[in-house]
């Protein structure tokens, strides 16, 4: 199979139709068309399934686009370096949940890119699409939890997904409040102790169950908020009573100091880590982001 093949079947992805794709290739339909049949005939598998809305891949099709995109960014990366044409430029993308010290650890990798050009990307997401955006290789590398509660449902999708799981820290999980918060001078705090208190929790879409869950404790409050965004978590923190429960890696010097981690009496822990493709190891800069997040969970856990 050819790296120009590769090229065709994700910009029919990306596109959606070989009639759209074709005319972005510069090729006719029937020639695109028949350039899927050869690598579907080779692959022993379709690719696509079309029909009169495009084409939509299928299961098998997800995955192998997803190992062409990699193989086809590498060689990408290797023209831009060796080719002589370009400069050299650098793509890097994590997906995450909403973990502080994640932010942190990627600004320091950022400060430490110096080519010309660079494409990175942090997204801040749901625990299912952070294995989809590995699995699928839009992201190098995914960052998340696992605990007694999910470690089944997740470590199933995970293997589902051919993925690997390697954990960087275990973390006692704890309640996030603004410091005038009436529980924020206490040393520890149990379940019983938030349920007066708004929860804030972040939407996990069709997966909305405890084991895809971005808090790994769960008080039965009356009043829950689910919130998308990491911003708007703090900003309603910062003016109500309400919290959310999280690994209490949260460096003082954010928020100066108006938000405050007080650790729950649970005998859960979270094991964070990192999720990359089975069989692939770090890339460059995936191992200066690993040591970056190790330093701010030294240092705050």
């Amino acid at each position: 199979m050819s790296l120009q093949q590769m090229r065709y079947m994700l910009t029919i992805a990306e596109t959606g139709s070989l009639v759209a794709a074709s005319r972005v290739l510069s090729i006719s339909q029937p020639s695109l068309s028949e350039a899927v049949s050869v690598v579907e005939r080779e692959l022993g598998f379709s690719v696509f399934t079309r029909g009169n809305t495009g084409a939509t891949p299928t299961k098998e099709g997800l995955e192998f686009l997803g190992r062409a995109r990699r193989v086809v960014q590498q060689m990408d990366n290797l023209e831009r370096r060796y080719g002589g044409n370009q400069p050299e430029g650098i793509r890097f993308a994590v997906s995450s949940h909403h973990f502080t010290f994640v932010e942190r650890a990627f600004l320091d990798v950022m400060q430490q890119v110096y080519a010309g050009r660079y494409d990175l990307m942090l997204n801040e997401t749901q625990t299912q699409q952070i294995i989809e955006d590995v699995a699928n290789c839009e992201s190098d590398m995914g960052v998340m939890y696992l605990s007694r509660s999910n470690e089944g449902a997740v470590g199933r999708l995970l293997e589902r997904n051919k993925l690997e799981f390697f954990e960087l820290f275990e973390a006692v999980p704890h309640v996030l409040v603004r410091c005038g918060h009436p529980l924020a001078s206490c040393e520890s705090v149990s379940l019983e102790d938030l349920l007066p208190y708004p929860q804030l929790s972040f939407v996990q879409g069709s997966y909305e169950s405890a084991a895809f869950s971005e808090e790994p404790l769960w008080a039965p409050s009356a009043k829950t908020v689910k919130v998308s965004d990491r911003g708007f978590a703090t900003s309603f923190m910062l003016h109500s009573d309400a919290y959310t429960i999280t690994s209490g890696i949260y460096p003082e010097f954010l928020q100066r100091g108006a938000i405050t981690a007080v650790p729950i009496r649970s005998g859960e822990r979270m094991h964070i880590g990192y999720v990359l493709p089975r069989g692939l190891g770090l890339s460059p800069l995936g191992e200066l982001f690993v040591v970056a997040m190790k330093v701010y969970a030294n240092a705050h856990n």
